[in-house]
């Protein structure tokens, strides 16, 4: 079985069952995808049936097709049905899915469409989709596949509450549901009620809330202290990591020993803004209070947990030899996987608190998994005796709902406001034209610009992208100055006075063509700019993958500098930056452009964004949201109207039983 190039339109294709070969109609040849020929563009030489039309539609890639063929064939399973489920269930985990609904999998888990001969889209639906119902009970007869949460395991794949699962994909799903539930339901570490009360009144002064406005930091510190597990949940800016630092204030007042604290968060980068925010915010409590914290550190989970490179699929810390920490707090919860979910809660101590911080609204993990959002919008009991100690410290009235699974989402912006406020509030309302309203409003802090990004460069398009060339280049001359003049801090934060964001990769919306763009633009500006060899001055570093030994981790952003030691790779490092020889770097790239998933735990003076078109599979509310926030006083938009209406008004679509089977839990009858 070989994998062929697609070459004709779709209606070109047969949609009835094929056997044999599968045939375009024109020459064949055997290839891995070349620059800009995607998975889409390839088919599968020697399947059939149903894979064969799927494959040729662009709804299967290769992989999808392989696998389903040889795990049938190894299990001994022909039924062309089966074959499908189990393909469209591997394909799923690559948008980041851990299941399919065999009933609504045709209306709602595929967004790419395939195009006729004119480069009009296709619908999908038109494919010889299985009936529900019988595709259902071919699932529940086939021996692959084991029906139901009670039967043992051994299977490749798990049919349970109407969610087919690859068979791993269950057994983690079922773990995280299962240890989240005993964690709710387990007692409440012993607290001294009246000192958290005192504690809460002098950690929390209510500054630059309106009369009346409930401070939801202070509700959230006191759920985290009365709970096994809490999630604090927010957008950028509504003083997340602020509340951290009053809570651990708050729990290290408690009476005994000292509690140990883990601080972690899935990225280097995002382990290192973890770790100033909670000492800058430290640096407006009292002094006994900022003594009481001490010198956190914070660290990726990967290094928390233990990786071992001998195993990359488990940790030193695990279900027996827990972490030792009394308080486990792990920032930018979204981008958290089911799989390191599963690995985490083992590794923490029963009797451990467990704070998950983050923005339930923002992209998800890359990899398979929607963990924040399933648990914090998860429907469930609120707790009783949790309220009941609420009100007592005079957080909550009787006619307010105690919280659910410890969720508490803060909704007070205090780092930007204006119209990026707005813009954030208006697309998580999926109100597309108040989103409209708002770019179109003249605003200095949100703009937009309609430009074609496919056709040949006009006077028009150049007029479109003049502001975003005027940061990008403005943002480059400070930092090529201050990197000639030994000033890594100066450096750096000129790296981080502009980001230009893509969803793709390639193409006329991806990264490798703006960051041409933008190199083109600095050029033009900056005389020899880039022609003094491969670490030249001022340029802006991206770390692709970790490197403990370094302490360098994928998504670290840099600049090369001049020292008195000789041109250095300079990374932001707390108050102080970290100096490497370059010659020791390495999985380095150019950031000239950087996706919106990369930019995830990072924030930028001004963002511009390359809105990617209306078909793009990638485009979803969750994208633009996040592209969005991560601006803290101006984010320009590029693209079209349609494109920005279509990502509003399309949720990212993961599906995951998790949230709705979370809702047994719950303390409601103490």
């Amino acid at each position: 079985m070989s994998t062929l190039l697609r070459t004709e339109p779709f209606d070109k294709l047969r949609l009835a069952p094929v056997e044999g070969r599968v045939s375009t109609g024109s020459a064949h040849r055997s290839l891995a995808p070349a620059p800009g020929i995607s998975d889409r563009d390839l088919v599968v030489q020697g399947t059939s049936g149903l894979l064969a039309v799927f494959n040729e539609a662009g709804v299967l890639n290769p992989a999808d097709v392989h696998t389903a063929d040889t795990v049938c064939r190894i299990g001994l399973e022909a039924h062309d049905k089966i074959r499908l489920a189990l393909a469209l269930t591997v394909r799923a985990l690559r948008s980041g899915s851990v299941c399919i609904d065999p009933q609504t999998v045709r209306s709602t888990a595929f967004d790419e469409a395939a195009f006729d001969e004119t480069g009009a889209a296709v619908d999908l639906a038109m494919l010889p989709w299985p009936d529900p119902e019988e595709w259902i009970a071919a699932i529940q007869a086939s021996p692959l596949v084991a029906v139901g949460a009670d039967q043992p395991s051994g299977r490749p794949l798990r049919l349970a509450g109407g969610l087919l699962y690859l068979e791993r994909y269950w057994q983690q799903e079922e773990q995280v549901r299962i240890q989240l539930q005993r964690r709710f339901a387990a007692p409440v570490p012993e607290i001294d009620q009246a000192r958290l009360a005192t504690a809460l009144h002098r950690l929390f002064d209510r500054k630059g809330l309106a009369p009346g406005e409930a401070d939801r930091q202070q509700l959230a510190a006191a759920v985290s202290a009365l709970s096994s597990v809490s999630v604090l949940a927010g957008g950028p800016g509504t003083g997340k990591t602020t509340t951290v630092a009053r809570l651990l204030a708050l729990l290290r007042d408690q009476p005994g020993p000292v509690l140990r604290v883990a601080l972690a968060a899935p990225t280097g980068k995002a382990a290192a803004r973890l770790e100033e925010a909670v000492r800058a915010a430290a640096v407006h409590l009292d002094l006994e209070d900022r003594e009481r914290l001490g010198d956190l550190t914070a660290s990726t989970l990967h290094r928390l947990l233990g990786w071992m490179p001998s195993n990359r699929s488990r940790f030193r810390h695990d279900a027996s030899n827990h972490l030792p920490h009394d308080v486990v707090i792990i920032d930018e919860m979204s981008m958290v996987s089911l799989t390191m979910m599963a690995r985490l809660l083992e590794a923490v101590r029963p009797s451990a608190r467990l704070i998950l911080v983050g923005d339930p609204d923002q992209l998800s993990s890359v990899e398979a998994g929607a963990v924040l959002a399933d648990i914090a919008r998860a429907p469930g009991i609120p707790d009783v005796d949790l309220g009941r100690r609420l009100r007592e410290l005079g957080l909550s009235t009787e006619d307010e709902a105690a919280p659910v699974h410890g969720v508490v989402q803060l909704t007070h912006t205090w780092r930007f406001g204006g119209a990026i406020d707005a813009l954030a509030r208006a697309i998580r309302a999926a109100d597309a034209d108040t989103v409209i309203d708002v770019l179109r409003s003249g605003a200095s802090d949100a703009r937009f610009s309609e430009v074609d990004l496919e056709s040949a460069p006009t006077e028009a398009s150049a007029r479109g992208l003049a502001g975003m060339a005027a940061q990008v280049r403005e943002a480059g001359i400070a930092m090529l100055e201050a990197a000639r003049s030994g000033d890594e801090t100066g450096a750096l934060a000129a790296l981080d006075r502009h980001r230009l964001l893509c969803a793709h990769q390639r193409g006329p919306y991806g990264v490798l063509r703006w960051g041409l763009e933008v190199e083109r633009w600095l050029a033009e500006s900056i005389p020899g700019y880039a022609e003094d060899g491969e670490w030249y001055l001022g340029r802006p570093l991206l770390v692709t993958a970790n490197d403990y030994e370094m302490s360098l981790y994928n998504g670290d952003t840099g600049v090369i500098v001049q020292t008195p030691d000789g041109v250095r790779a300079a990374f932001a490092r707390g108050a102080a930056a970290k100096l490497y020889p370059p010659v020791r770097l390495d999985a380095i790239q150019t950031v000239h452009a950087m996706t919106v998933h990369r930019a995830q735990g990072s924030q930028f003076d001004a963002v511009s964004f390359v809105v990617p078109p209306p078909d793009s599979p990638l485009l979803t509310r969750e994208l633009l949201y996040t592209a969005v926030t991560r601006a803290r006083r101006q984010v320009f938009l590029i693209g079209s109207e349609e494109a920005i209406r279509r990502a509003v008004l399309r949720p990212a679509n993961r599906a995951s039983g998790l949230g709705g089977r979370l809702a047994p839990a719950g303390k409601a009858n103490d």
